[in-house]
Formats: C-alpha cells, structure tokens, sequence
C-alpha cells in the first residue's frame, strides 16, 4: 500500500484553508498590511460575526493569520510577507473576463482606484507600481531579465534617496510580484516595502476610501519626476 506524501496532506490543507468565498475576501481585504478587527472584516464579507469568528479561527489554526487582542477588540492581520505574496499570486491567476462587472458607479470607480494605484501588503501595485518599477529598471537601478534584482547603481539610488533598506532578514531585496491587474511584475521584497513605506510617509501618496487604494499627491508627482524620470501622465 502506498505511503501518503505528507507534504501533500499538508497543501491540500491550504487549499481548503482559502476555498472559501467569506475567508477568501477576508485575505484579499488583509492585502492592505493592516490589522482589522473582526466586526470590520464581517461587514465587509456581508457575513454576520458569529459566522466570521469561525472563519477566522480556521485562518489564524493554519497559520494564515496572525491575531491580538486589545480590550474587547480582536484584531487580524496576515501572518507575514510568505502569505501576502500567496494571496496576490493566487489572486493573479484569476481570468479578468470572470471578475463580476461593478454593479454601479460607487463599485466602478473603487474598482479603477483600485487599478491605478493600490498597496499589496507592503508595497505598492496598480499602474503606479509597474511605473515606478519600469522606471527603476530602464535606468538601470533594477534588473528583471535574471529574475529581480537591485544593481549597484540601484542601492546608490536608494541611499542618497534617504530609503534605507533593512538587509539583516531572510526577505530577498527585491522581487517580483505578479500584478493582477496589470499581470506583469511589480517591485516588491524589502525595497519594495521601504519605497511604498517611505512613499506614504513623505507624502507621495495618501490611501483613498476604505480598500487599498492610493493616490499621487502633487508632492509625490514631483518627486517621482525629479528621481525617476516618471511623468504625471503614468501616474494617474
């Protein structure tokens, strides 16, 4: 009788984690890199909270989640970067043809924030990701043609932009991330989240409503100008 692959009882496990409507749209809103209380996460399932309780008990047992409590307060954030970059991968498998068309303005004009600029996790993605991404490789900062990876130059430019790059962990300095709705890479990795976390602090882009969306601020068109070379037309 054939032994059972371990390793095989283990994925199907996962699959089963995420082959949920209500636990799928829990990962997909967690994207954003921070924690949201239980209450918020079943409104935005439209699941009651005893209903998403149970969810989110089966997300934080396999590992997916990570949860605190503050008062009477329970908040859920993903588990680390390993997942962020599962769900997006997942998510840009997705053919673009089955996405459910937006049932009104309010949902159209989400869904093309959404597209334009929008953090995944820590960095960022949409339209304003791939420009600054194409930017940073056409002038020779980063290389996409051995898999990503910041050049000497590259490293220069992140010093003297003032970004500084943690390099102690086992998160890769840069690597690619498949877009979905673009579906070509973006920056992501360590220098991927120094530049959206820097990019958010300075000013370059503010988050608009309630998903992940963001927006270039008039500062943040000048500075990417001044750095990159982007032009306003690509940011917006």
């Amino acid at each position: 009788m054939a032994t059972k692959d371990p390793q095989a009882t283990q994925l199907a496990r996962l699959a089963g984690l995420v082959a949920d409507e209500t636990r799928a749209a829990c990962l997909l809103a967690l994207l954003d890199g921070r924690a949201w209380t239980a209450g918020e996460l079943a409104r935005h399932a439209g699941v009651a909270a005893s209903t998403l309780s149970e969810h989110l008990g089966k997300l934080v047992g396999g590992g997916l989640l990570t949860e605190e409590r503050q008062g009477r307060h329970r908040y859920v954030r993903l588990a680390d970067e390993r997942v962020a970059q599962l769900v997006e991968d997942l998510a840009g498998q997705v053919d673009p043809g089955a996405v459910r068309r937006p049932r009104n303005l309010r949902e159209s004009s989400a869904g093309s924030a959404m597209a334009r600029g929008r953090t995944c996790y820590d960095h960022l993605a949409g339209r304003l990701g791939i420009a600054v991404t194409d930017a940073l490789t056409s002038r020779g900062l980063l290389r996409q043609d051995t898999g990503f990876a910041l050049t000497e130059a590259g490293l220069g430019w992140f010093d003297a932009a003032g970004i500084p790059l943690d390099r102690s962990g086992r998160r890769p300095l840069a690597r690619g991330c498949l877009d979905w709705t673009e579906r070509r890479p973006h920056l992501a990795g360590v220098s991927g989240a120094a530049l959206c976390r820097h990019a958010l602090e300075a000013g370059w882009c503010v988050r608009i409503g309630s998903e992940r969306a963001v927006k270039v601020t008039p500062a943040g068109t000048r500075a990417l100008g001044e750095l990159l070379g982007i032009e306003a037309g690509a940011l917006g």
